[in-house]
């Protein structure tokens, strides 16, 4: 099942995408789960999918997507988690994920613009795979972690390098307001078997940027779960974001930034293609 948030004329929602269009999950189950991480703290997506079969309520081409979950808790993103990643940047191995954290304000939705600031133009590309967190916890271990995922989407990292090297710490780059798109819907773990190869890419102006698959991560989900939840708890609806693959634009000679009027698309096979427009803000 394929879960989305969007807005209709200017209504906040969240619904069941199909093939033919949205079904209005808000419409049937708005006043106990007004939003889609409500619905997942409550633990309902079974609930949702008594509806999947309902007729839709919006055509695709009416809405405007929002973030996949608009109002995470937190958002917790992996670095440097391919080997051909971490080879082009010259990074040594280490023995656990590299963590930073995104704000909330920082995402856009499916379709919509990623900004460069009018600050800097080093904005870059990073395709990656996104977890949603259904099941709270803290200290989870591995053998365990795949209980705690609700379902899985794509996210284009988009990181203001400029900024990111201004200290050692990456926080100022990767927080920029509409930087960061994420979906464009939530696939549920019911679809995807656990540790399923999973096939990655970006695509520039219809150019193949990155490619990788799942199995070329340095740390996989479970590992990536069971750190993040020894830092802190985590709760239903968080996203983390685990790590994007090589070819990233700031290390090809000459670097290749993203900029206004480009199209930048990430995909993964058994999720589908997270598309946005760059605008200059």
């Amino acid at each position: 099942m394929r879960l989305a948030s969007f807005t209709i004329d200017n209504s906040e929602k969240y619904g069941i995408v199909t093939d033919g269009g949205v079904i209005d999950l808000a419409k049937y189950l708005g006043e106990r789960y007004p939003d889609l991480r409500s619905l997942i703290a409550q633990d309902a997506i079974g609930r949702a999918a008594a509806y999947a079969n309902s007729s839709p309520d919006y055509g695709l081409a009416q809405l405007t997507w929002l973030p996949v979950i608009p109002n995470p808790e937190k958002i917790v993103c992996i670095g440097i988690n391919y080997a051909d990643h971490r080879a082009e940047t010259a990074n040594d191995e280490v023995d656990y994920p590299a963590m930073f954290l995104r704000t909330a304000e920082s995402q856009t939705g499916h379709r919509s613009a990623i900004v460069r600031p009018y600050e800097s133009h080093t904005l870059d590309y990073e395709a990656e795979i996104a977890v949603i967190i259904g099941k709270a916890g803290r200290r989870i271990p591995r053998s365990r972690a795949w209980e705690h995922v609700a379902g899985y989407s794509c996210y284009n990292d988009g990181s203001v390098r400029e900024f990111q090297r201004h200290t050692t710490q990456y926080t100022a780059g990767k927080n920029f307001s509409n930087t960061g798109a994420f979906g464009p819907w939530m696939v549920t773990a019911d679809e995807i078997p656990p540790g399923a190869r999973l096939t990655l890419s970006c695509r520039l102006n219809g150019e193949l940027m990155q490619q990788a698959t799942t199995d070329q991560m340095i740390f996989g989900i479970p590992a990536i779960i069971e750190y993040v939840s020894t830092v802190t708890g985590l709760a239903p609806g968080d996203v983390i974001v685990t790590g994007t693959p090589g070819g990233v634009g700031a290390r090809r000679t000459p670097p290749i930034w993203m900029k206004p009027g480009d199209t930048v698309e990430v995909s993964v096979d058994r999720i589908g293609v997270l598309q946005n427009t760059v605008v200059d803000g």
